[in-house]
């Protein structure tokens, strides 16, 4: 017997009201409003009603920093500047006077991500000489404590270099046993100096562990285009299709958009996916551009509330609205292919398995009022409810 119905919920992407059927943690059916009937002589299923409300796939954060976070916690006034060696610098400086890494806070953060209908979680987590594995070790208790609320995967991420700091190689090393499975890496030339030698330690370990690999890339111009073509060769040459991205990509949303289409099909050819999280002024690679190309593009929200950065929220609607104004997107359907990033795009990103409202896929999904995917997304409009794999986390 059913689990639960969702009563007349107007999915995303289709028409009409229609009932989501439950069971155990799949979607079994979706039917229209009241074409739903029980099977004699089974138990009445749990039956919620979305009134009407906009039905939306679990929402997904591809890129964060949730170690980082000082969510809850006291104001603290940002003073390190834009520069990339400065906020770097001055996150290691202070994050032990600050509790930094900090299991409640994170915990916290996590909890009103899932609050507001996210499901899933990639956070990249510092590894360096002083910091050691707490970070990792914190993340993974913070992310436990919501277990059933949204799924959390590390990245093992050398955020102070991975040549230039000794001992970072085998730190990582000890994160992919510990089970974090994503390796992460920081500007291969900008920050290590050596982009071959930085690649051949993250996809050396990637291929050893079985890894999937995730590179900060802020390097621009010809210097961060040449790395993505070096990315590329790794991929193809370790037969990684699927399992590689680049975060940031600041090079390939620098250029005309000609050749963002060449890079996209470069990047389409040795099936590689590309995490955007449009802050402040940073240059985003055209979403539907790659979109057109077969290149999956995944939104995050980046550092929210930290030492990088005073801003940011733990609602990915605020984020996808935030991608559609930085890309001058107005029409419905633009400001939908914005909503595709932190939802099907990043999915397909991230590699999720049985993903979307569709018959046979977990059921996650969230219900927001409104009356269409694009109103939701421009006003942050409340969650009704929030579903993580059948089960009802809100109401």
């Amino acid at each position: 017997m059913n689990d639960l119905v969702l009563r007349s919920g107007r999915l995303w992407g289709r028409t009409g009201t229609e009932d989501v059927v439950v069971r155990g943690d799949r979607i079994v059916g979706i039917v229209p409003s009241g074409a739903e009937r029980p099977v004699a002589g089974s138990p009445p299923a749990a039956v919620v009603d979305a009134g009407e409300g906009v039905v939306l796939p679990g929402l997904i954060n591809a890129h964060c920093h949730i170690d980082k976070t000082l969510w809850g916690g006291p104001w603290v006034p940002h003073t390190a500047g834009c520069q990339l060696q400065g906020l770097i610098g001055d996150g290691r400086r202070r994050r032990g006077e600050l509790g930094i890494p900090h299991e409640d806070r994170m915990a916290g953060l996590l909890t009103d991500m899932a609050a507001a209908g996210t499901t899933h979680v990639r956070t990249h987590t510092d590894i360096d000489p002083d910091i050691g594995l707490s970070g990792v070790e914190a993340v993974m208790a913070a992310a436990e404590r919501l277990s059933g609320s949204l799924t959390v995967e590390q990245v093992a991420f050398p955020q102070s270099g991975l040549l230039v700091e000794g001992d970072t190689v085998e730190l990582m090393e000890a994160a992919l046993r510990m089970g974090v499975t994503t390796i992460g890496g920081l500007d291969p030339a900008g920050v290590d100096g050596d982009p071959v030698a930085h690649l051949d330690v993250v996809f050396g370990l990637a291929d050893k562990y079985g890894a999937k690999v995730d590179i900060h890339l802020h390097d621009g111009g010809t210097l961060g285009l040449w790395q993505v073509g070096l990315i590329a060769e790794r991929t193809k040459a370790l037969s990684l299709q699927g399992r590689v991205a680049i975060s940031h990509a600041f090079a390939v949303g620098e250029v005309a958009r000609p050749e963002q289409r060449r890079v996209a099909d470069l990047l389409a050819g040795a099936g590689m996916a590309l995490f955007t999280c449009a802050g402040f002024s940073d240059p985003i690679p055209a979403p539907a551009v790659m979109r057109a190309a077969g290149v999956p593009v995944g939104l995050g929200t980046d550092g929210i509330r930290d030492l990088w950065s005073p801003h940011g929220s733990a609602d990915m609607l605020v984020r996808v609205g935030q991608l559609a104004v930085r890309s001058g997107f107005r029409s419905e359907q633009e400001i939908e292919l914005a909503l595709w990033t932190a939802t099907e795009g990043a999915a397909e990103a991230l590699g999720l398995e049985g993903y979307g409202l569709r018959e046979g896929a977990t059921a996650d999904f969230t219900v927001v009022e409104g009356v269409s995917a694009a109103h939701a997304v421009v006003e942050h409009l409340p969650r009704r409810h929030v579903f993580k794999a059948g089960v009802r986390l809100t109401t």
